[in-house]
């Protein structure tokens, strides 16, 4: 059974969730409008995934005991410098992401929630993947340079990530 702290902070995190998703699809919006088909299946994979991590906290909620809530999301930008500023801002949410988790994790042991201690272990791991595949592809960004070839290369290159997460 939640605690009603516990509740309210996994509500919270829902919203994350929800919103990283309409992050990223804003952002597959924007690709694909630049021509960027590989970035673009990429993060509409990305934010699949992430609704994904949102309905497992709502569920998780729900079976808990709680009740989950879903309220109305701050909208996304929809515009993006450059296919660069994109994935760096990609990965300085995925951090906050990862902080967000971790607030969860250190509340749930301080509530002695263990079940949802260990629910959220999932998420741990999660986060420390995707930090991984963004710095990933920050560090291809960086090598092959966004300019021409460059470009092509990295959009190929995030367009076979996609691939994998089929």
């Amino acid at each position: 059974m939640l605690t009603k702290k516990m509740e309210k902070l996994l509500n919270k995190q829902i919203v994350e969730e929800y919103y990283s998703s309409n992050l990223y699809l804003a952002m597959s919006s924007w690709c694909k409008n630049q021509g960027l088909n590989g970035s673009a299946n990429f993060m509409l994979k990305q934010a699949e995934e992430e609704r994904q991590h949102m309905l497992k906290l709502y569920h998780y909620v729900n079976e808990s005991g709680g009740h989950a809530i879903v309220p109305a999301l701050e909208e996304p930008p929809v515009q993006f410098k450059s296919l660069g500023t994109i994935y760096e801002q990609a990965m300085q949410h995925e951090q906050h992401i990862t902080q967000c988790i971790s607030n969860l994790v250190t509340a749930s042991w301080a509530e002695k929630d263990y079940a949802t201690f260990n629910f959220l272990q999932w998420y741990v791991e999660e986060q420390h993947e995707e930090e991984a595949q963004f710095q990933g592809i920050l560090d291809l960004v960086k090598l092959a340079g966004l300019d021409g070839r460059g470009l092509y290369l990295v959009d190929k290159q995030v367009g076979k990530l996609a691939e994998k997460k089929s």
